[in-house]
């Protein structure tokens, strides 16, 4: 009996959970139904890991979840082997067989080490393959893939082709998309020997080693590839942090640093991620925020994300807030007896959790104002870039402050916690057109997600410190909100300036680009998403009423377990597509780690995929 094949096109984390769950379930599998299967995963840069966690670049690029968080296996540890359905989460294995210089669980781990531990549960899943089942790693390049009469075909850019049944597309983060998003700066930059212009992609990508020492750069975005190049230009290149005689960490340069001026729409870094206190397998329990209850409550058949959907998660952030601040000054009980009110409050109207509060003792704290934390500077100016610097340090430093109190003693950041564990309450209310199209786009894609990433998918506290360091030193400076990059004729180099930032136009050579591209199906300069759109396989998910239409970049895929609906409307039933490139389809594909203990979305969607591909070669067989 010839094997059924299953390929899965792309071996991050989301790619490699895929190929998890069906080497578990095939070594659940009954005897009469052990059909010899063919796993084969395929990817172009490094197979068990992908492009984003290889394991050969720099160890100064960090990774933005806590080590004790992270599992690449969907179940825990048991007495026999590590295997697809039991195996050690990053930190347990980082302990026993890992690399020297383990932070903790606490602590962040470099992303070339995560990638060393994807290539362990790689072979451990492989290891564990019963034996009619085999995986066959593939390093290459999927250029097209095409129907055939019982399967599909895939053709690499050797020119070979590969026959297989099912297809898992989990192709993650694409390259720099074909147009280039900011054509001005890439043509002026032509125009002008001794300038450079780097659009963006993955900071271990680029070539920032080109940059020389002293010269001045200018970054668009303050999100974690600015990080990354500032760590880049720092510590990658001799520079080393030390602490100052007033304890606060200081730079001591190398020599070797550029200096660097950067800027974004809100002129905010991304927040410091809160330190996590809390143990594994831990997470908020709803009781404002649920699906049940924003259905229940909705203003409409289709949700409208401000009047439906944000006032009861802010509620619920709300909730965690004032129940922390009474845990810590009255107890256990005092907190639990304010969440009973909370709830008994509950009705038709969201519950006013501050009144609430009161009467427990934690009226004197004001409300979590979302909006003002991740847009401090909104309707501000500045008379000078010293009176910006000096407001945002203010920012910084007490943001950081809170960030290492930690999510238990900080009631800030158990709210903000609240966020992250609400995500899979946000996907069911925004998920496949649950929002009006206007409300989609603008309120939440144009409003919610950028402000609330702002406060809650930041960097580790120390690079924040480090940031203040550098500004301190002179190194790195924030030009400030509405960043305005552009070139200036007169002196043949680029302007980086804020409109709000009197005197902040500073001129640069160098031009980074530090913005993740995002997701755009009819961009995607990779040749298999052009096979795919071209053949009608792959369509864009368009958000449409009567009244207004959002076309919104991400493939059009079905609920679990997520086939592509193609030119016709109708599923694929042989392909299986999960992750970055059905964003806004879904929400927060971005970035995805399974975390040790009960099964999330992440798991669950992976598990979805393996149970379908491999019931349908039982079928065949039987």
């Amino acid at each position: 009996m010839r094997p059924w094949r299953i390929a899965v096109v792309g071996s991050g984390p989301r790619g490699l959970m895929v190929a998890e769950r069906l080497a578990a379930r095939l070594a659940q599998g009954k005897q009469q139904e052990r059909r010899p299967v063919e796993l084969h995963v395929i990817d172009e840069t490094e197979v068990g890991c992908g492009r984003i966690y290889r394991t050969d670049q720099s160890m100064w690029f960090l990774m933005n979840t806590p080590v004790g968080l992270i599992t690449g296996f969907s179940g825990e540890p048991d007495d026999g082997p590590a295997r697809a359905g039991a195996g050690p989460s990053l930190d347990q294995w980082w302990t026993t067989a890992g690399p020297p210089g383990h932070p903790g669980p606490e602590g962040y781990a470099p992303r070339a080490v995560y990638g060393r531990y994807l290539r362990f549960v790689l072979a451990a899943m492989e290891s564990g393959l019963p034996p009619h089942a085999r995986l066959v790693p593939v390093r290459d390049s999927v250029l097209a893939l095409a129907s055939t009469a019982d399967g599909h075909r895939l053709t690499f850019s050797d020119g070979t082709t590969l026959d297989v049944d099912r297809v898992v597309l989990a192709t993650g983060h694409s390259r720099p998309p074909a147009r280039e998003p900011r054509p001005d700066l890439a043509g002026f930059a032509a125009l002008h020997p001794g300038l450079r212009y780097l659009r963006g992609d993955s900071p271990a990508e680029m070539t920032l080693d080109d940059v020389p020492a002293g010269a001045a750069v200018g970054i668009l975005g303050l999100g974690l590839s600015f990080f990354d190049v500032m760590t880049a230009f720092t510590l990658g290149r001799g520079g080393r942090f030390g602490e100052g005689a007033d304890g606060e960490l200081v730079y001591r340069p190398s020599g070797l640093e550029p200096t660097v001026v950067a800027g974004s729409r809100s002129g905010l870094p991304l927040m410091a991620k809160g330190v996590n206190r809390r143990p594994p397998g831990s997470a908020h329990r709803h009781v404002l925020f649920t699906p049940q209850l924003v259905e229940r409550h909705a203003s409409g058949p289709v949700l409208d994300f401000v009047a439906d959907v944000l006032p009861r998660l802010s509620a619920e952030v709300d909730l965690a807030y004032y129940a922390t601040e009474l845990r810590r000054d009255h107890g256990e009980r005092r907190a639990s007896d304010f969440i009973t009110a909370v709830a008994a409050s509950d009705g038709p109207t969201v519950p006013d959790v501050r009144t609430v509060a009161a009467r427990f003792g934690a009226g004197h704290l004001p409300p979590v104002d979302l909006d003002a934390l991740g847009r401090p500077f909104a309707g501000l100016a500045f008379d000078d870039p010293k009176e910006f610097d000096g407001r945002l340090v203010e920012v910084l430093t007490a943001a950081v402050r809170e960030a290492e109190r930690g999510n238990v003693e900080s009631p800030l950041m158990a709210a903000l916690d609240v966020i992250r564990d609400s995500r899979w309450v946000i996907r069911a209310c925004v998920d496949f057109g649950r929002l009006t199209p206007a409300s989609h786009r603008d309120d939440f894609l144009g409003g919610f997600v950028p402000a609330s990433s702002v406060l809650v998918g930041g960097p580790p506290p120390v690079r924040i410190r480090q940031l203040l360091a550098l500004m301190d030193c002179g190194l790195v400076r924030v030009a400030g909100p509405g960043v305005r990059v552009e070139g200036d004729p007169d002196s043949g180099r680029f302007l980086v300036s804020s409109p709000r930032v009197a005197g902040s136009a500073t001129p640069v050579d160098t031009v980074i680009d530090a913005r993740i591209p995002a997701v755009d199906l009819t961009r995607d300069p990779a040749p298999l998403t052009a096979s795919l759109r071209a053949s009608g396989l792959w369509t864009e998910f368009v958000n449409e009423d009567d009244r207004s239409r959002f076309e919104t970049g991400g493939v059009a895929v079905t609920a679990a377990p997520f086939h592509p609906v193609g030119r016709t409307g109708r599923p694929a039933t042989g392909l299986y597509v999960l992750g970055v490139p059905t964003e806004n389809a879904r929400w927060f594909t971005q970035v995805g780690f399974a975390r040790p203990g009960p099964w999330g979305d992440f798991v669950g969607d992976a598990d979805a995929i393996a149970a379908h591909a491999l019931e349908a070669g039982r079928e065949i067989s039987a």
